[in-house]
């Protein structure tokens, strides 16, 4: 059932052509069981992701989601796997901040690139920027330092299970920029990438 899941084929394409507006570049990251998401921070509208404020000399921001308490154990177990699939407390964001060239800072990692147009990564940056969890002052809720680099865990909204995982989220982010992508049935890794690499040829 979960490889059928991430195989599912895609919806049709959403988005507008480009046309004479000018590509702005999106990552799509496969880091083996979990997808994230890179950006170019100067590319970034900060008034839809204000907390990139916290990596003021990063090149690139890289974003994922997930259960919080797996994604921030010191050490996965499977009971903390089964929990996250079916009894879930919560949910993070993962962000990190770094200057290397992408390839080289994840050379272990399969990379798709798309280009958006401009409204299409504005909508992206602000389905980031709305899943942050916050307090009655409008404030991030940031946790702990992230796994690696300059990076940080912060409260987000929405709760991971079975089919609600860090790659549907990613998904669900491409979706929102317009891309030909479904969340829906989008449980692996590979079920992303494929999508995104169908959305690559697209363009």
């Amino acid at each position: 059932m979960v490889v059928a899941g991430g195989c599912l084929a895609p919806v049709a394409d959403l988005s507008r052509p480009l046309g004479d507006e000018p590509a702005v570049a999106v990552w799509v990251l496969d880091h083996g069981w979990h997808t994230a998401i890179v950006v170019r921070r100067a590319d970034l509208d900060q008034a839809l992701w204000p907390e990139v404020d916290d990596f003021p000399a990063a090149t690139f921001v890289e974003v994922a989601w997930g259960d919080r308490d797996f994604y921030m154990a010191k050490r996965a177990t499977p009971w903390l796997a089964i929990k996250a699939a079916f009894l879930a407390a919560g949910s993070v964001l993962h962000v990190v901040g770094f200057n290397a060239p992408i390839a080289a800072y994840f050379p272990e990692s399969e990379i798709v690139e798309l280009r958006l147009p401009r409204h299409g990564f504005d909508a992206l940056t602000r389905f980031v920027g709305e899943e942050y969890q916050r307090d009655r002052e409008g404030r991030p809720l940031r946790l702990e330092r992230g796994l690696y680099g300059a990076s940080w865990f912060y409260a987000a909204r929405g709760t991971y299970h079975l089919f609600n995982t860090c790659n549907t989220w990613v998904a669900r982010a491409l979706r929102a920029a317009g891309l030909p992508v479904t969340p829906t049935g989008v449980i692996t890794a590979g079920g992303v990438m494929q999508q995104a690499r169908r959305a690559a040829d697209l363009r």
